[in-house]
């Protein structure tokens, strides 16, 4: 389940009092229940999933994607599988652990391990949002964010579009209180 992290390292575990804050931010977070079928369960497990087994994966949450494609009007959905073994991973996750926004939201349904996501404040604070299994985020277009992985080594997680070429970050110039 999500937890928040200040800046001074005080942590908040209240799901109901992150779901406010991040709404004031305009982004959503919901908890999701991951697959919890043997099969999903096995998939989830591996550190590698092939194209195959991603799309399996995928098949298991396709009533979420549904529901998006009603309400929100995602047009495609994605698997992301990161673990410690991609060759050249530090790049990869470089070019989203400084400030940015995307021109598109960016919305990830997690499915096993976990991530950092870094928000600016209107009064210019920061924070973190750690998500892990069964949690929902969509940080709307426009938002300032960043994304780091920390301790963590391996996450798995669908990623949903309306277009996904809005998703290029967009640098800004802040500075970030974390590092």
């Amino acid at each position: 389940m999500a937890k928040i992290i200040a800046s001074d390292g005080t942590e908040t575990r209240d799901f109901s009092g992150i779901q406010t804050r991040l709404a004031r931010l305009g982004i959503a977070l919901n908890a999701w229940a991951a697959p919890d079928s043997a099969r999903a369960r096995q998939l989830l497990e591996q550190k590698t999933l092939t194209d195959a087994e991603k799309e399996e994966l995928l098949g298991f949450v396709q009533n979420r994607f549904e529901e998006l494609q009603r309400e929100k009007g995602y047009a495609t959905r994605d698997m992301i599988v990161i673990h410690e073994d991609i060759p050249g991973l530090a790049d990869v996750l470089a070019k989203f652990d400084k400030i940015h926004y995307h021109t598109d939201d960016e919305v990830r349904y997690i499915l096993a391990g976990k991530g950092y996501f870094g928000f600016v404040e209107p009064d210019g604070n920061q924070f973190l949002l750690e998500v892990c299994a069964g949690d929902y985020i969509n940080v709307p277009a426009n938002a300032e964010h960043w994304f780091e992985m920390k301790d963590s080594k391996r996450i798995k997680a669908v990623r949903y579009f309306i277009d996904s070429s809005g998703w290029a970050p967009v640098y800004t110039e802040r500075a970030m209180l974390f590092g």
